[in-house]
């Protein structure tokens, strides 16, 4: 049987996104970004290509490790300005029937409280298309900007995402009954007051006694997504993701990243293949392998190598700026650096040593995936090459330019598999969730949220007699 791939787009509601310097390019759109048309016609655009859905990427800070502050960023445009990726998905969800909505928001900067009605909101909006992509923060500037002196250590972030999690999972299914709004207009009744329970959680990080405000969404849950890569991050993802997100510059790479994430899936009591993996690349097709690679050249041509080091500095925490360009990596003292490096030299047949340089071209189109450069026949061969060895089930796809990549994509690429068998010829009815994995709307019965059903055998949430808040008479003021 020929093995299906599937696609995501990778997007944020910013200039040039993981492409710095891109938006010089004359075809570019991003900076429309701020323009509702833009993200409507990209929607329609998507699911004309019958994609899974679209990822949209956010930070809430700035990438200053680069020089020591945010000079470099703003003067590329890399991820800033940026506005926030939520209230795009109502407008997109209205010009779509079977688009999913990857949202992203972090877990240290926004009480689960009120976000868990944002997410509830959204999935009653898009019918069931809502998911949401679970982080923890890397930037330090976020956490200055929140009066921390700098973000929690790693696995502590890791640590109050779980009670995070808890908390959501409280609220979203423990909370109402499914039966709860009865809309029983005879006996004037909207809601069984029975049927809706405070879930009475108090814990290290949150205290959260009541119920949720919001009635039950068509998947309750919004699918979880996570991009987490430490061995803490794998982890979190294994217990709670859906859909997971992994960047490797080698096929060697994203196969040993694939196999330690379905190791973990199977740890944390679920099955191997519970999520679906997506893999970061950035896709650059035309009508034969020769215009594709003037296309690459032209690209190229407008990347911004320190639109990319100001990336990896942030991403590795390591201030590139402090070493000459073409230094070779050997000089700069980082084991996270050079392990990075280690990795896109697997891809690299020339067996050179690679340069500071170096390392900013590589992150200037796409981040830290590999681009795949040729007609839409030989990128479909990579894609299902990469796809048979790795196991992995589908590519999150960046662009150089946009909607111009987006639109190559569709027009050059997915055809081919298509007519290969390796790519769906129509959507799957349902919500995002069913349409993943075509076993209905809600959690299963093995995913860390299914425990705190009302009902279920080792649910958290108290009964109601005991779980609701006494209530106080409250003098009316005027």
């Amino acid at each position: 049987m020929t093995r299906r791939i599937r696609f995501n787009a990778f997007d944020m509601n910013c200039v040039a996104h993981q492409s710095p310097g891109l938006w010089r390019h004359p075809d570019d759109r991003s900076h429309q970004y701020k323009e509702l048309t833009y993200w409507t016609d990209l929607a329609r655009l998507l699911e004309r290509g019958r994609f899974d859905g679209i990822f949209i990427a956010d930070v809430l800070g700035t990438y200053d490790v680069y020089g020591g502050n945010d000079t470099a960023a703003l003067r590329q445009g890399a991820q800033i300005p940026v506005a926030d990726p939520l209230l795009l998905v109502s407008a997109m969800a209205a010009v779509t029937d079977h688009l999913g909505f990857g949202v992203t928001t972090g877990t240290g900067f926004e009480h689960p409280y009120p976000f868990a009605r944002r997410l509830s909101t959204l999935d009653h909006l898009t019918k069931g298309r809502i998911g949401w992509n679970v982080v923890t923060g890397y930037l330090p500037s976020a956490a200055r900007n929140f009066g921390a002196a700098d973000q929690l250590d790693h696995d502590e972030r890791y640590d109050q995402a779980d009670e995070y999690l808890e908390v959501l999972y409280k609220l979203w299914e423990g909370s109402w009954e499914d039966d709860a709004v009865v809309r029983d207009a005879a006996a004037g009744v909207y809601v069984d007051p029975a049927k809706v329970h405070h879930i009475g959680h108090g814990g290290k990080h949150f205290t959260v006694p009541g119920i949720h405000l919001s009635e039950p969404s068509p998947q309750r849950t919004p699918v979880i997504y996570q991009a987490g890569a430490s061995s803490r991050g794998v982890r979190f993802a294994a217990e709670n993701a859906e859909a997971i997100f992994v960047a490797a510059p080698s096929k060697r790479v994203l196969a040993r990243t694939v196999r330690t994430v379905r190791d973990a899936l199977v740890a944390a009591g679920r099955d191997r293949y519970a999520a679906r993996i997506y893999a970061l690349a950035t896709l650059v097709p035309d009508a034969t392998d020769e215009a594709a690679r003037r296309k690459h050249q032209e690209y190229l041509s407008y990347a911004s190598v320190e639109g990319g080091l100001v990336f990896v500095s942030g991403w590795m925490g390591v201030d590139l700026s402090h070493y000459d360009l073409d230094d070779p990596i050997g000089e700069v003292h980082s084991n996270a650096i050079r392990s990075i490096v280690a990795a896109f030299q697997e891809s690299d047949d020339e067996g050179r040593e690679w340069t500071v340089r170096d390392i900013g071209r590589f992150a200037a189109i796409g981040g830290v995936g590999p681009v795949f450069v040729g007609s839409g026949e030989t990128i479909a061969d990579r894609l299902q090459e990469w796809a048979a060895d790795t196991d992995v089930d589908g590519f999150n796809l960046a662009y150089a330019i946009t909607p111009g990549t987006f639109e190559d994509v569709v027009r050059y690429v997915v055809p081919v598999l298509t007519e290969r068998g390796a790519y769906r010829t129509e959507y799957e009815p349902g919500t995002l969730r069913d349409q993943l994995f075509g076993a209905g709307d809600r959690l299963p019965d093995d995913h860390r949220g299914a425990r705190y059903r009302l009902g279920a055998p080792d649910s958290t949430v108290l009964p109601d007699e005991l779980s609701r808040e006494p209530r106080q008479a409250v003098a009316a003021t005027g």
